[in-house]
């Protein structure tokens, strides 16, 4: 089977590390990949947003599968646009992803919101504000105690959710982001009421038809800081499994979210096919959906793809075909600490094309290749905020965690940063 796999982050290198020992694998090709993903297929210089170059790549090199890595090109309408190209063509092709419909969870915050009322999914209480109805959001801010949750209704990189203590500063703030802080993302913005408690990360594939698979779950670290201080980030590191995801909690994010987040799906006719990722919370002992996300997480997926110790492309084609009969997966019983190295400066300004030293296959760890491209003379090069990230196998967090911080001090590139505490708050 010929695969492609859209995108060029962490996520995307981790994924493509999987495929890529799978006996079924024919040719393999990553579009447009990084410096690291050349090592398990072929790179390909196009655009996951180019629907027309990724189509020619299909024809070219006769593609089987696509696999969409990020939710840009979901949310524009991938799914649809290859799918229509491929029957005027009368050619097979299946897409691991959602149409434009079920992207709409994650390209849409207010979409994702009232879906998760119409179903009775637990979240937290919200408020969606336009420029129309500006005092209305003011009076919802007012009967939240702080902190406020600000969030742009659309994609915005990942940068688009802001917290904020001081009532009169999330009045502004709001202001700001329907005036276009975030651009067109933030021309409707999300007020959610805040939640206290752990984050976690919960990774599902379904097939359309109501059958679906659970991956590991893990927890993921999005400031900059240690202890958690500082501005979000894409992400500055993960574990897998939280200690916390027990077997009691994960039978409620069963009952209470997954199953009716599929069944919801089926109800509105969105024929889902492909990754949901959902952003969670444990307030007390009950799960809170945060966020949905049509694809999987980053940096999560660098700790959950290698516990994964079934072949994972049977699973996406049968999700593809929307024939999920076997949703079990052998999951290695190791913990897995991914450690994310990333430019000085961000998830502010920061410099690209520094040259990366040191050892990229260490032994006993696994490197993910995240912001790097290739440059002159064979060396790899920073190309990203976030440009790699190590990943470890131990007995539980602390052995696995060291082992991740060993490989990493291996590792140099000019203004390379690196949280020392991942893992530590679960211990």
């Amino acid at each position: 089977m010929n695969v492609l796999l859209l995108g060029s982050g962490g996520r995307e290198a981790a994924i493509a590390w999987k495929l890529s020992q799978s006996p079924l694998m024919g040719k393999f090709f990553i579009a447009p990949g990084n410096a690291g993903t050349a090592d398990y297929g072929t790179n390909l210089a196009l655009k996951p947003t180019d629907f027309d170059a990724v189509y020619a790549a299909v024809c070219e090199h006769g593609i089987d599968l696509v696999v969409a890595g990020n939710e840009d090109p979901l949310v524009a309408g991938l799914r649809e646009s290859l799918e229509a190209k491929a029957a005027a063509d009368g050619r097979e092709l299946l897409i691991m992803g959602p149409g434009a419909a079920g992207a709409a969870l994650e390209g849409s915050k207010d979409f994702a919101k009232a879906f998760m009322g119409r179903h009775n999914i637990p979240t937290a209480r919200y408020l969606t504000v336009t420029e129309a109805n500006l005092a209305e959001g003011d009076a919802f801010l007012e009967s939240l105690t702080a902190p406020y949750v600000l969030k742009a209704d659309g994609l915005a990189a990942g940068k688009g959710v802001l917290i904020i203590d001081n009532l009169d500063e999330a009045r502004r703030s709001l202001r700001e982001m329907l005036a276009g802080q975030f651009g067109k993302a933030s021309a409707k913005v999300v007020i959610e009421e805040f939640l206290s408690g752990i984050e976690c990360s919960v990774f599902v594939v379904t097939d359309g038809k109501g059958r679906y698979a659970v991956l590991p779950p893990a927890k993921d670290y999005k400031r900059v800081g240690e202890g958690d201080t500082g501005l979000n980030t894409g992400g500055m590191g993960s574990v897998c499994p939280p200690p916390f995801c027990t077997e009691a909690f994960m039978a409620k994010v069963d009952e209470k979210i997954i199953r009716p987040t599929v069944e919801g799906l089926i109800a509105e006719g969105i024929d889902y096919r492909g990754f949901i990722f959902l952003g969670l919370i444990r307030c007390g002992e009950e799960p809170y959906v945060i966020e949905y996300n049509v694809r999987m997480g980053d940096p999560e997926t660098e700790s959950v793809m290698p516990r994964i110790a079934s072949d994972l492309l049977p699973m996406l084609v049968a999700t593809a075909k929307g024939e999920l009969t076997d949703t079990t997966l052998d999951i290695d019983p190791r913990t897995t600490v991914a450690v994310m190295a990333v430019s000085g400066g961000y998830p502010g300004d920061y410099a690209k094309g520094k040259t990366i030293t040191g050892n990229l296959r260490p032994e006993g760890s696994l490197v993910f290749h995240a912001g790097t491209r290739e440059g002159a003379n064979g060396t790899v090069e920073t190309a990203g905020g976030r440009v790699l990230a190590a990943v470890s196998y131990g007995k539980d967090i602390i052995d696995a965690s060291a082992k991740s911080y060993a490989a990493l001090a291996d590792i140099n590139f000019e203004g390379m940063y690196f949280r020392r505490d991942i893992g530590k708050d679960l211990l």
